[in-house]
């Protein structure tokens, strides 16, 4: 199946943790105007596009592809980067509105593991901990050396908190 424009600023805006009120503010439109472009009523001016590609942390390219991108590849051995020069990502978004991104390189995940160090809590949120207690870093550690990055493991919560996993 073909992604529209729509569907990729929905997509977009969803992993960035933005409600389509909080992306018109951002971007000087209505909230209406979001929920067209999603619906795919109407498109956003094209003076917009970098803008959004920004926000997004993406290419205006990605935006307008209606080829879907795969969020978790495997990469042969030829094709992989180093170890030292990729980023380990959690993404937390709560029910309640907290939003959680952490960025490490994974040269530290590693070695923090090796140091026997957890995950650390979130105070006051004991579902997400539940959530985050239940991921296996090492798992996740291995996977990458085999060659497996993008998004490695989502999670969601009784109370509906979700917590996302990527390796890039």
């Amino acid at each position: 199946m073909n992604n529209t424009i729509g569907m990729n600023i929905s997509n977009l805006r969803k992993s960035k943790g933005f409600t389509q009120d909080e992306l018109a503010e951002k971007l000087g439109v209505s909230p209406q105007a979001v929920s067209k472009w999603e619906n795919d009523i109407s498109c956003p001016d094209i003076m917009l596009l970098p803008q959004l590609a920004e926000l997004f942390d993406t290419t205006t390219d990605a935006i307008l592809s209606s080829k879907p991108k795969a969020e978790t590849l495997y990469l042969p051995e030829a094709q992989r980067k180093s170890l030292d020069d990729m980023i380990f990502k959690v993404i937390v978004n709560s029910v309640k509105g907290d939003k959680v991104r952490v960025n490490l390189p994974m040269p530290l995940v590693k070695m923090a593991l090796e140091l026997g160090m957890q995950i650390p809590q979130i105070s006051g949120n004991t579902g997400i901990n539940e959530t985050l207690k239940n991921i296996n870093i090492e798992q996740v550690l291995m996977m990458v050396e085999k060659g497996v990055i993008g998004k490695l493991v989502e999670v969601e919560s009784a109370e509906g908190d979700i917590v996302e996993v990527m390796v890039e």
